[in-house]
Parts: structure tokens; C-alpha cells; sequence
């Protein structure tokens, strides 16, 4: 993403990015610096609200929310967020059918 050195002009190179050029920016980014990412293709079966992009590196799991200069995210999109925002912990789980009992002792 190139940017302007002037205020007037970063300003309107902002209000020119879409969501889709952000998101292709960003995760540009987080590849060349060492970052799995990842994005749901197409959302219309998803949990309304969800971030737009998963990344994690190292001990960091991000999740981030994508908009234009002047979008604003939706009443789903905060409660996620928030949700999220509070999360101290964090698991990776791998399950099948034979860990039922696992599965609802981690649910409790």
C-alpha cells in the first residue's frame, strides 16, 4: 500500500482503499513477516459477525476486522469482538466422535 507523505493527501489515498485491497494488503504483510492467516472465503454459512482474518504467529493469535476509512462495524461484528477481546486463554483442540467424553468435559 503506498502512502503520501502529505496529510491532505495520505487522507484521500485512505478514503481510495477498500476492504478488499486492505485485506489483500494486510495479509501480504503478515506473510512476508512470518504470519499464518486466514480469511473465510465465503461467509453467508458462518456465524454473522466473525472477524475477517485469523492470524497467528509464534505465542500471538490475532483476530482482526477489516473496514474502509469511513465503515463502521456491525452490532455482530463489535460482539465478537469484544468477546474476543477478552480471551486469556487459548486451546487447539484435534477431536473425533471417540472423544465425546473429552469434548463435553472441555464444553462444561
Amino acid at each position: 500500500m503506498v502512502r503520501s507523505t502529505t496529510g491532505q493527501g495520505r487522507r484521500l489515498l485512505d478514503l481510495a482503499v477498500t476492504e478488499a485491497d486492505l485485506q489483500a494488503n494486510v495479509v501480504a504483510l503478515a506473510g512476508h513477516r512470518g504470519w499464518l492467516s486466514f480469511h473465510v472465503f465465503d461467509s453467508r454459512r458462518s456465524a454473522a459477525g466473525f472477524p475477517d482474518l485469523v492470524l497467528v504467529r509464534g505465542d500471538r493469535l490475532l483476530f482482526a476486522e477489516l473496514k474502509r476509512e469511513r465503515g463502521y462495524p456491525t452490532p455482530d461484528q463489535r460482539r465478537w469482538l469484544a468477546a474476543l477481546g477478552e480471551v486469556r486463554t487459548v486451546a487447539a483442540q484435534l477431536w473425533r466422535p471417540s472423544d465425546w467424553p473429552e469434548i463435553e468435559e472441555a464444553l462444561r
